[in-house]
This record gives structure tokens, C-alpha cells and sequence, in this order.
């Protein structure tokens, strides 16, 4: 076991408390992995309570919900922009999205927004980007549905850039047409640092999907406890042009974003392969075992 720590309470020192503490987990994905068929993976995790924090871009929250509401189709990565444009199809890589799609997520959403502006007026609600997502995580009701089950098992979906997308498009022509709406991102990087912060004798593990902000945004909240324990990376990019997604773990190391005493991993290779063969072979295996 690890030593005790010196401001630990009475029932946390107790060897039967330490034995029940398991690892807290970050799980960061970019938002074309559920785009993909990397959705799946991910809700089983939620779903079955695998995994505490969840950071992911504007696309990953849209793109979950969408889908609830009607489907994606096979493409090809090749096909010409030009023409995809005059049909009102848009591609996700070798994915197509029909302009439909977003007309639905409108029709959907605004109500909702409308709803959070009046529950802001009247109730004095302060909004926050993760508060927005457990809302419409609950709104959507529906099993096939990342958000969905984060709201029902109390996990937080962190997103910073949550504006950043379709859902930011709906909040821009909100605030002419019904204006006042505050999202507050300042109550969330609380929240979110303090879930590593206040991670306790739980040590953290973080598996990110890709770069950009879900990897930062996770690695540099463990920064806050001197960085996490467990680290596993999996993603295609490379540290030759300085970028944060590419960057190896030891780079992070470098920053106390994880601990110089661990033995972090990074998987060059496309997450939408990787990720469901390790989910398998872990999280997978042992719930059916």
C-alpha cells in the first residue's frame, strides 16, 4: 500500500478503507471518435461506471446527441467537397452528416436553451458547460447515448470549447433572438481541477483519445496533485512541429503533469483501431469475468 498521508482522516487510515480505493480515471477523446464507431466503447465504459471524468470537445456533446436523433452515413474520404456541398451532405472523414441532421439538433435543442435561460431568470441557476451537458444528457433520455449515462451515473463531462461547434452555433443566434444566457467556464476549471486535486488517496489514470484540448485539459488538471499516476495516450500525431498532440509523455513529465516515478505509454496509432481492442482486453474482460 502507499504511505499514508499526513492530513489523512481516521477512516481513511483504516487497511480495509485503503484496500476499497481504486484508481480515479480521466477519460479525454477528440470529437470525431464519436463520430465514429469509438461511441460505443465509450458509453460501455460510462454506461458500467468504468471511468469518473470525462473531458472531450464541442462535437464529442453534439455529435452524441444527433445521433440519438437520426443517423450517420458510410462515405468516402475522397469524395469532392464541391459536390457534397451542393447536396447538403458534410464529412466527418469517410462519414457523411446530411444538413438534415443539424436542422433536427435545432429543433431539439433551442426549446432546451430557452429552458436554461428561464430556469437562470427565475431560479437563479448559474450554468455551467458541464451542467449544460448533464442537461441535455438527461433531456435526450435515450441508452444509446454517451451523455445520457454520464448524467445518470453522476460522471462530469468537462468541456471548455463546448461553443465550438453546432451547439455554439445554436447559443450565437440564442443571443440575438433570446439573449441573456450565461455558460460559466470559471465554476468548471474549479471543478475539474479539483477532481484531480481532490482525488485523495485515489491515485489518477488518464487514457486519451487523440490531442488538442481533451489532453491538455486532463493533463494539466493532474498537474494540480503533481501530476497522475497512470498515463496512457493513444494517438497518430507527432512532437516535430511543438504541438501539444503530439507531445510524448515525457514532455508532460517535464511539467508535473505526470509523475516522474511512472511508466507512461503512448500508442502511435489510430485510436478508432486501438481503442476497442483495449477496452476488450480490459475494462471489457473484467466486467464479463
Amino acid at each position: 500500500m502507499e504511505p499514508v498521508a499526513e492530513d489523512a482522516t481516521e477512516e481513511e487510515r483504516k487497511p480495509s478503507f485503503r484496500e476499497s480505493v481504486k484508481c480515479k480515471i480521466f477519460l479525454g477523446f477528440t470529437s470525431n471518435l464519436i463520430s465514429s464507431g469509438v461511441r460505443e466503447s465509450i458509453r460501455f465504459l460510462v454506461e458500467h461506471r468504468m471511468v469518473d471524468v470525462l473531458v472531450t470537445t464541442a462535437g464529442g456533446i453534439e455529435e452524441d446527441l444527433i445521433k440519438c436523433l437520426c443517423p450517420t452515413y458510410m462515405g468516402d474520404f475522397a469524395l469532392p467537397g464541391a459536390q457534397l456541398r451542393s447536396k447538403g451532405l458534410n464529412r466527418i472523414g469517410n462519414l457523411l452528416v446530411p444538413n438534415e441532421n443539424y436542422c433536427k439538433f435545432e429543433d431539439w435543442v433551442v426549446p432546451i436553451l430557452d429552458q436554461l435561460l428561464v430556469e437562470q431568470t427565475q431560479q437563479g441557476i448559474v450554468w455551467t458547460p458541464s451542467k449544460v451537458i448533464a442537461r441535455l444528457g438527461r433531456e435526450i433520455n435515450h441508452p444509446s447515448s454517451v451523455c445520457y449515462w454520464a448524467q445518470k451515473n453522476g460522471i462530469p463531462i468537462y468541456c471548455p470549447a463546448l461553443t465550438d461547434g453546432s451547439l455554439g452555433d445554436m447559443i450565437y443566434f440564442q443571443s440575438f433572438r433570446n439573449p441573456g444566457l450565461v455558460i460559466d467556464i470559471v465554476q468548471d476549471i474549479r471543478g475539474m481541477n479539483n477532481e484531480a486535486v481532490r482525488a485523495g488517496l485515489r491515485k489518477t489514470g488518464i487514457i486519451v483519445l487523440g490531442g488538442g484540448v481533451p489532453k491538455h485539459h486532463i493533463c494539466n488538471a493532474n498537474m494540480m496533485r503533481n501530476g497522475a499516476d497512470f498515463s496512457v495516450f493513444i494517438n497518430t500525431a507527432q512532437e516535430f512541429d511543438g504541438s501539444d498532440s503530439g507531445a510524448r509523455p515525457d514532455e508532460a513529465i517535464s511539467w508535473g503533469k505526470i509523475r516522474g516515478d511512472s511508466d507512461p505509454v503512448k500508442v502511435h496509432c489510430d485510436a478508432t483501431i486501438a481503442f476497442p481492442l483495449l477496452v476488450a482486453e480490459t475494462f471489457a474482460k473484467r466486467f464479463h469475468n
